[in-house]
């Protein structure tokens, strides 16, 4: 039976496989709570455009305060790298830029078009929740927006956000 590792362990072995994270380098796996590489498929063209116009969207909406690809270390599964995230500014400043952010951030987004694991979700959702993340925003295969709080489903966003995302892409 593998033991979990504590926060510094992952960030370890995380810049141990990402060795140049700090050059915009972001590899395509994530680490679990034992820090074994989980790995992520490489996100398609149409992906890409979705991810950044949800990105564009939240930034406009607000703040731009939003980065996308982020890798954020939670207490429920490890290392995961979120679509987009936005957090207030404050929250921005003060940790090691070089490594996953040490903590969920407020808002995270998880972009279902083209992935594999679109049924394993409820995992994601809980390690985002239970790491802090005041609401998570799941864009299905089809384009349907669904929001998540710490009390589950939620009818809009908690931040007021809409996403007109383009149907061509879905």
């Amino acid at each position: 039976m593998s033991t979990l590792l504590e926060q510094d362990g992952l960030v370890a072995t995380w810049r141990r496989i990402h060795p140049n994270f700090d050059a915009g380098s972001l590899g395509c796996c994530e680490l679990d709570g034992r820090g074994e590489t989980v790995l992520l498929p490489q996100p398609s063209a149409r992906r890409q455009i979705v991810l950044t116009d949800a990105y564009c969207q939240i930034a406009e909406q607000i703040g731009h305060v939003a980065a996308m690809s982020v890798p954020v270390t939670t207490p429920a599964f490890g290392i995961r790298v979120a679509d987009v995230v936005w957090m207030p500014p404050e929250k921005w400043e003060g940790y090691d830029r070089e490594g996953p952010i040490p903590f969920v951030p407020d808002l995270c987004v998880e972009v279902l078009l083209d992935r594999e694991f679109a049924d394993e979700i409820g995992p994601r959702l809980r390690a985002y929740l239970e790491g802090g993340a005041r609401e998570v925003i799941v864009v299905d295969q089809h384009g349907k927006l669904e929001f998540y709080g710490a009390n589950g489903p939620q009818q809009a966003s908690a931040f007021g956000i809409t996403l007109s995302l383009e149907q061509m892409y879905f």
